[in-house]
């Protein structure tokens, strides 16, 4: 009995065997296919390479202006310092103690004002003695003329005796001219400058003791290329900007074109002249502009769309979504703004900004017109996102 039990027992562990073995080899089975299917599943919207590539690349953010028209001149530019028209240095022409100083610096003085009083004591006892010596010499010669009436008297004496008095007249003369220089006179009208001496200084002759400038026009100086040489004329209007006056423009006129040009630099001086209300001063260093030519109305484009890189004037402009690279010759340059002669029609837009990432039919996406932003519509891909969220619901 024991051991039938024990072999019907074996029997039924065998059974059990071989139904576990194809039973645990099914679920491997199915496992492996339902990893299977999740890597198909994983895989299978495929779709998003299909749409990355029937979406294209992505439209380039661009800044455009729309082409219009302004009045524009034409110009030359540079830059000079800011000269007196007259500048003279005051010496003393004869030497002596300065008795009295009558101006300071920054006064105004006219010609002809008496700045220094120096003494004069030996220069009037001069001009004394030499009148002196021409009234004697004036008696002698009126007594040699009666003399010679009575034949009393030779010719050869009564010339010897003329030719004296002239001597001592104009010794008269030079004594009379060096006793006025022991008064020093403003030679122009102006400003003084600087002063070098003071009362009771000894002052020696030909000895700088003023500067007068003339401040009431100035002028600056250009070195102008040859190539302007035919433009530039006397009478044409310019503007001046001083760094230490910002934000202010004056107003003058060339006042001479020199004819000459320069063999060693190749360039001509034009002389620009202002008329100084107080505020400008000599020395201030200026940039000055000389309009030679303008046009009232002109096509123009802001010279910020120019290409920097290319060897003749291009743009890029907006058409159908896409940037163009349109040639284009120019006119007049005039600050920020460049003439367009021919290659471009009014209304036309510009890329001003963002044209570093353009390329020949790139996509643009206009984000400002004019400095003023556009408002940008949502993105399709955006709308169709939350499309498929609302249908998974």
């Amino acid at each position: 009995m024991i051991l039938a039990t024990d072999h019907a027992h074996g029997r039924h562990s065998n059974v059990r065997r071989r139904l576990l073995v194809p039973l645990l080899l099914c679920v491997m089975a199915t496992g492996v296919v339902a990893l299977g299917g999740c890597k198909v599943q994983k895989g299978a919207p495929g779709q998003d390479g299909k749409e990355n590539a029937d979406k294209g690349p992505e439209a380039v953010p661009v800044e455009v202006a729309t082409i219009g028209r302004r009045p524009i001149a034409a110009s030359y530019a540079g830059t000079a310092p800011l000269e007196a028209r007259a500048d003279a240095q005051v010496v003393a022409k004869t030497s002596g103690v300065a008795l009295q100083v009558m101006v300071e610096e920054g006064m105004r003085v006219r010609a002809g004002q008496v700045l220094v009083r120096l003494d004069s004591d030996r220069l009037r006892l001069q001009e004394a003695q030499s009148a002196a010596q021409v009234r004697k010499l004036e008696a002698n010669y009126a007594r040699s003329l009666k003399l010679a009436e009575q034949k009393l008297i030779s010719a050869n004496d009564i010339d010897q005796l003329k030719y004296d008095l002239e001597n001592a007249r104009a010794a008269n003369r030079l004594a009379k001219l060096e006793l006025s220089y022991a008064e020093v006179r403003a030679p122009i009208s102006g400003v003084v400058a600087s002063r070098s001496i003071k009362t009771g200084n000894f002052v020696q002759i030909n000895t700088p003791i003023f500067r007068i400038i003339d401040a009431d026009r100035l002028e600056a100086t250009l070195n102008v290329p040859e190539r302007e040489l035919a433009t530039m004329h006397a009478g044409l209007p310019v503007s001046l900007q001083v760094d230490a006056l910002p934000g202010k423009t004056f107003t003058g006129t060339v006042d001479r074109v020199s004819p000459v040009v320069d063999s060693g630099s190749g360039t001509f001086r034009v002389v620009c002249a202002f008329d100084n209300g107080g505020v400008l001063q000599p020395g201030m260093f200026g940039r000055v502009r000389v309009d030679y030519a303008s046009r009232a109305d002109a096509l123009v484009l802001p010279r910020a769309a120019l290409l920097e890189d290319e060897a003749k004037p291009a743009v890029f402009v907006v058409r159908g979504g896409k940037a163009v690279r349109a040639p284009l010759a120019l006119g007049y340059v005039e600050g920020e703004w460049a003439e367009v002669r021919s290659g471009l029609k009014q209304g036309d837009q510009v890329v001003v900004a963002g044209k570093s990432a353009l390329r020949e039919g790139s996509a643009v996406q206009v984000i400002a017109v004019d400095g003023k932003p556009v408002a940008v519509a949502p993105a399709p891909k955006a709308k169709a996102d939350a499309g498929k969220k609302g249908g998974s619901r």
